[in-house]
């Protein structure tokens, strides 16, 4: 046995990614993504209406509100909520056989569901995206014609409820250039790769 192996941690590591609508974590989970870093994208399961230009399976699996609950009742997320009159879940399946082979796994998924992972899976890395000022969020949620005015100011009164979570997070990312947040992200999964087990 290698000595390192003695002290490294077992199983991949399970990183939560968590941010206010329109701060842009798609954005910066698809840049951490190109750079080639090995962790893969838990795709989450959503009641959500699909977006141009969205893939089923690879940006959402796209279930109906049915389908939806009949997997909730059968345990088969790791957690599940309701965001703007949506339902998210993460595929708990999935997750943990992906990670017990050592994979490296990121959810991106909103705080209550965070703060659901972080409560069945205390050894997950907890990474906030925030955006540079609310006058910034405003102007991405605007640009991206996708939300009604009533959405937008919904979005823009549950942004300050979430920005409070920010502080419960292993680490906060502020998300002004998009490369740069990437590279943020990538750092913490290299530090958190490289960081003994518990008690060592």
């Amino acid at each position: 046995m290698r000595i390192w192996q003695e002290y490294a941690r077992e199983g991949g590591l399970l990183i939560v990614l968590s941010g206010p609508s329109g701060v842009g974590k798609d954005s910066v989970l698809d840049e951490f993504l190109e750079l080639g870093s090995g962790v893969k994208k838990c795709v989450t399961s959503t009641t959500r209406p699909r977006r141009k230009n969205e893939v089923d399976g690879v940006d959402y699996s796209f279930l109906t509100v049915e389908e939806f609950e009949r997997k909730r009742s059968k345990d088969g997320f790791l957690e599940s909520a309701e965001y703007c009159g949506n339902l998210y879940g993460t595929p708990r399946d999935w997750v943990e056989q992906e990670n017990s082979l050592g994979q490296d796994i990121i959810l991106k998924i909103e705080v209550q569901g965070g703060t659901e992972v972080k409560r069945q899976k205390p050894e997950c890395v907890m990474v906030f995206i925030v955006p540079p000022s609310m006058e910034e969020l405003e102007r991405r949620l605007r640009g991206r014609s996708t939300d009604s005015e009533e959405e937008i100011k919904g979005r823009l009164i549950r942004a300050q409820e979430e920005l409070s979570f920010a502080a419960h997070y292993d680490y906060v990312i502020e998300n002004n250039l998009l490369h740069e947040a990437a590279e943020a992200l990538r750092c913490i999964v290299i530090a958190e790769r490289n960081k003994t087990r518990v008690g060592s």
